[in-house]
């Protein structure tokens, strides 16, 4: 699938979880590229106006909200985070339910290390194995179950599978390793996520991928 440029505008993109920790650089990052961007947002006032950004006030758990957000939209990014609930499960079904109906085909989301496979044991998701340090697994499952959700669908999704995400700086230099996380990898910045999550929209290198992204 490639892109095509028409008339300044690379591509017009939908960006999920804006205003949480990973998708603020991310939007950040996608408007440098003078993209047509929208956010749909449940408090728009954390949001610095753009004249090349559209803001949707609405809930990812909303279907008519997500109708609105994904209106003319080529490409999706979800940077959502897990909250203790089942929303980034159940609002995926929503997002990728309502892209079918638009023939929308991309996706890049933000998930975790966790849905790696398991560098000891690849039969394992490093979550369920030896590798994982964390006393709660829900995080896990939660991005365990958007993984499969994007593997039974039809459209060319990339998950970003970062480990521990430090708010250090941009650096533009991290390895990447598709289904594992680089071996000896520990963290990343945010920033440098943003950088890999936005090369995401102009490439189809990764698709229908688990990327593990780290120093």
């Amino acid at each position: 699938m490639k892109f095509i440029i028409r008339g300044g505008i690379l591509i017009k993109i939908l960006i999920l979880g804006a205003t949480g920790r990973v998708g603020s650089y991310v939007l950040n990052k996608v408007l440098q590229g003078d993209h047509d961007v929208t956010v749909l947002v449940r408090q728009p006032k954390k949001i610095m106006s753009n004249q090349r950004l559209t803001i949707i006030n609405g809930n990812v758990l909303n279907k008519e909200d997500i109708a609105k957000a994904l209106s003319g939209i080529e490409v999706v990014i979800s940077a959502l985070s897990t909250d203790g609930t089942t929303t980034l499960s159940n609002s995926m079904q929503l997002i990728l339910e309502d892209m079918n109906k638009r023939a929308i085909k991309r996706i890049i989301t933000v998930g975790t290390a966790g849905i790696l496979q398991s560098q000891t044991d690849p039969s394992l998701l490093r979550y369920q194995s030896k590798e994982s340090k964390r006393k709660s697994i829900w995080a896990a499952e939660e991005h365990h179950e958007v993984f499969r959700l994007l593997s039974e669908s039809d459209l060319q999704w990339t998950i970003i599978c970062p480990p521990y995400l430090s708010s250090g700086n941009f650096t533009g230099y991290y390895r990447i390793e598709r289904d594992f996380l680089p071996q000896a990898g520990v963290a990343i910045s945010i920033p440098d996520v943003a950088d890999f999550v936005y090369k995401q929209v102009l490439s189809v290198d990764y698709i229908n991928s688990r990327i593990g992204i780290a120093y």
